[in-house]
């Protein structure tokens, strides 16, 4: 059988480290060794070997957060032998390694993370439900974070100038920045329809902010596939 499919690129890739990106696409995590590995639920795509998925629960507080804001993060523990493919609509894939710091990330952007990092739901200041995108996991420690990006992603430096951002399209930032939610709609503009564009987060000060060239799909399953 003879096809571009089985070219060499598209075959897994062999190496020992524990996350790998498969292609642009797709990341992959070896769990192994009782190192568990917690992950979004819907973002497994493909595993190989024993392993078993164990829904993780939020714990009392972050439960509460939960039901009050919507902020989707919901997980799942994935442990075994073998190894996991985590992607999410064909979106690119990165992951970020924690050195003692931490890192927000838009609920709809998490892929998965080390369980030795710890984390928890926040809420904006200012947040307004009708905005949309107002809640954000935001991760500490030493670790690895797994997120997706639809698209080419964009870093900007908030240190030099106020910086405003859809809440779609706000992959990740830094945990010591702590964004605002701005209407930069008036009164004029509400009576005429609107702009589409009547809520951003606002960043000032050190740190960095990732965008990405997309508002995001809406998720109308509550779950995109591979969830256990």
């Amino acid at each position: 059988m003879r096809s571009e499919l089985f070219a060499e690129a598209n075959q897994e890739r062999q190496s020992g480290d524990r996350w790998v990106k498969q292609s642009s696409k797709m990341l992959r995590v070896n769990v192994a060794g009782g190192r568990d590995v917690l992950a979004a639920k819907g973002a497994m795509v493909a595993y190989q070997g024993q392993i078993e998925f164990q829904h993780e629960g939020a714990g009392a507080g972050r439960m509460l957060k939960k039901l009050v804001t919507g902020e989707g993060a919901s997980l799942m523990r994935m442990r075994g032998e073998g190894e996991v493919f985590l992607a999410r609509d064909a979106a690119n894939v990165f992951t970020v390694q924690l050195e003692n710091e931490g890192l927000s990330v838009n609920g709809r952007n998490l892929l998965a993370f080390e369980p030795e990092l710890q984390w928890d739901i926040r809420m904006l200041r200012s947040g307004n439900i009708m905005a949309g995108g107002l809640f954000n996991v935001e991760i500490g420690g030493t670790g690895t974070v797994g997120i997706s990006c639809e698209g080419q992603p964009l870093l900007l430096d908030c240190s030099q100038q106020p910086t405003f951002v859809d809440p779609n399209a706000a992959v990740c930032w830094s945990a010591g920045l702590s964004p605002s939610v701005v209407n930069s709609m008036n009164v004029r503009s509400m009576l005429r329809g609107g702009t589409g564009e009547a809520f951003q987060l606002a960043f000032h000060g050190p740190g960095f902010v990732v965008v990405q060239p997309s508002e995001g799909r809406p998720d109308l399953s509550g779950s995109n596939g591979g969830g256990r």
